[in-house]
This record gives C-alpha cells, structure tokens and sequence, in this order.
C-alpha cells in the first residue's frame, strides 16, 4: 500500500477496500465514493488514511445559472482532457428528487458521451438540501478522485443562480457561464460571482447580445481593477469607431488592455478572461481549456495556489469540527434532557435562549471531547 497514514481505526472490510482503491479498480472508487456521500460507518477513518495522497489534481468549478450550458461545456472540456491523455473525474451536483431524496441525474445524461469512456469518472450527487449550489459531500468526493490519481476534476454545481458562492472555497479554478439571455448581467454580478471567478465564458455565444454581455463583463472587471475611467476621454463628440491611442483603448476595456499589456500569467494579479463557447458545437473549449492552463501556471508562479489551498484545508477542519461537535452534543442523551428540562422556564420568560445555551455548553466539555458516552 503506497497511503502511510494509520488505519488502527479501520475494519477489515475497510482495511481491502484500501488495497483495491491503491490499485486504482474503478469499483473501489464507486464504492469508497457512496460510503463517504453517505456518511456509512467508518467513512471518517478511510478519508484521514486518503489524506497523505490528495494535492495532485487540479480542481476546477463550473458555476452559472440554470441553461447556460454547464453540462455541456464540461462535456466538451472532458473530451478535449481526455484527448491530451488526462484521467477526469467529474462530479455533477443535480437537484434533489422529492420522492427518493437522490439526484435526478439530468446532468449526467447530457454527458452521455464521455459515460463509458474508462478514464472518465461520473458521480452525480444530490444538494439534499444544501446551499451554496453544492451537495454536502463535494469537497468529500473530491478528496476522494484525487487520491485516486484523476489529474482532472470538474466539479458542476447545480443551477440555482445567485447563490453558488461554495464553488470558491472548494475548486482551484472557478469558470462563471453566462449566456446572452439569462437576465441582468449587472444583477447577476452583484450577487457576488465577481468575487468567485477566474474566468468567465460567455456561452451560446452564437445567439443575440452575446458580444454585449462579454463587454460589460469586461467594463465590469474594469471598474473593480479601477482603470474604467482613467485617461477615459469625453464621450461627446467622440467616434469610438476612431480611438486609436493607448489611452483609449483602455478606457473602452480596461480589463482586456491590462491583460494585453502584462500578459496573464506575467501579471502580478488576476484579470480573468472573458471567453465566448458554442458549447453545444465545441467552439471556443480549446480557448477555455487555455485559459484554464494560464490560470494555473498564475497561481503556482505567485504563491496563490499554496494560500488557496491552506484556506481549503482551513475551512475544512472548521467544517468537521462543527460537524462533530454538532453531532456529539445533540446525541448525548444528558444534554437533551437538559435542554427539556429549561423549556418551561424559557416559556415563562424567566430565562433565554442564550442562557440556556450558555449553560449546556458550559457542562458539554466532555461530551464534546467524546469522553461521555450518550
């Protein structure tokens, strides 16, 4: 076995599941993936023996609202990886079913050409509720294909709109698909995806307004790098079909001009690329794919990657800790009985919430530790 962390903690069961998995047998990883997603006694001891082998692949989140083409546009990316001779691991996050509480898989069905490809691994996951355009074990699954040796994850959120933020926190590169007709790009900004993307790509780009919104994405990247209105000429009287000066050219698209003059991945910060795709056609993925490339080559030149992932690492012990302490309080059969205890004193007014809490926590110690038994 090549993983050098301890595996006391792991059954015997677990134990060959690891030695299949350090073999690469694809029925490992679906197995290791729906005991992990579904959180199966053990899954916490087989991801900390995992941990040693993950950094390898590179991360990447395709994040936009519903019918912008995510599905698609990672279909065509996944082909062109797997014509460069890369393993690609793709986790499709779908709504949730009413009925069984499982993803619908619409998007694993539009990716039905690269299905039976072996070196592409699909795993559709189910939000169950989650926000943020993520199934609660994304990062999970991820850590999971990395270990396994999969240079390529595309990790596609599911198609909410203005709150799939959790896609920053969780993928190396972040990709932002907009298409001509999906509203307000100016609402759409706000809401926060200026802060998560690396690139944008501008998909459907054959249709009406498509060279509209790439320019206001890049007006918009201007206003945030501040150079929108520097050496900006008077707009009256002005022919723009005539600017011709450096100056000018800036002031018309300060975010390509900057991008031009430094180059991307020479440039001291990001400018991310606005990118037009016919996706459905594969026109202009070569340029995505591309772009991808610079971005990488950027994060690795600058130190960002290292500090993006320390975040990730960061993040992610907060995640579990709350996960475990949330988990040992609320089971601890005690802490329950306390917490029935003080309603009717809550009811009366004659104490708070807050109080309330105080107390439990102030006794929970052990039981937050694991050292009380429920």
């Amino acid at each position: 076995m090549t993983t050098n962390a301890p595996r006391a903690a792991l059954s015997a069961a677990h134990v060959k599941l690891l030695a299949d998995f350090d073999q690469r047998r694809p029925a490992a990883l679906a197995r290791m993936v729906s005991i992990v997603e579904n959180r199966r006694a053990g899954f916490e001891a087989l991801l900390a023996a995992l941990h040693p082998k993950l950094g390898r692949a590179w991360r990447i989140g395709l994040t936009g609202p519903p019918g912008a083409g995510k599905s698609t546009l990672t279909n065509r990316m996944t082909q062109e990886y797997r014509a460069a001779g890369k393993t690609v691991g793709i986790i499709a996050v779908d709504p949730t079913s009413p009925f069984t509480g499982g993803a619908l898989l619409g998007d694993r069905i539009r990716m039905e050409s690269v299905a039976l490809d072996p070196g592409v691994f699909i795993r559709s996951m189910a939000t169950r509720g989650s926000l943020g355009g993520l199934a609660a074990a994304t990062r999970e699954v991820a850590d999971i294909y990395d270990a396994f040796g999969i240079d390529v994850i595309l990790i596609e959120t599911v198609g909410v709109g203005q709150s799939e933020l959790d896609i920053a926190r969780t993928a190396d590169s972040s990709i932002v698909v907009l298409v001509p007709e999906s509203g307000d790009s100016i609402q759409t900004l706000k809401a926060g995806l200026m802060e998560i993307a690396d690139l944008y790509v501008v998909n459907k780009a054959d249709r009406p307004g498509a060279d509209r919104l790439r320019n206001e994405l890049e007006l918009m990247l201007g206003l945030r790098a501040g150079n929108s209105m520097r050496d900006m000429p008077a707009h009256h009287g002005v022919d723009l079909k005539r600017v011709t000066t450096p100056e000018q050219r800036r002031a018309q698209n300060p975010a390509r001009f900057a991008r031009g003059l430094a180059g991307d991945s020479e440039a001291a910060t990001w400018t991310p690329p606005v990118l037009a795709t016919v996706a459905a056609e594969g026109t202009g993925v070569s340029g995505v794919i591309d772009g991808i490339d610079r971005h990488r080559r950027f994060l690795e030149r600058s130190g960002e990657l290292r500090d993006r992932r320390a975040r990730r690492l960061r993040e992610r012990v907060i995640e579990v800790a709350e996960r475990l302490v949330r988990g040992r309080l609320w089971s601890n059969d005690a802490t329950r009985q306390a917490l029935e205890d003080a309603l009717p004193a809550l009811e009366q007014g004659e104490t708070s919430p807050f109080e309330v809490a105080a107390r439990l926590l102030a006794n929970a110690a052990p039981v937050v530790a694991g050292n009380t038994a429920g």
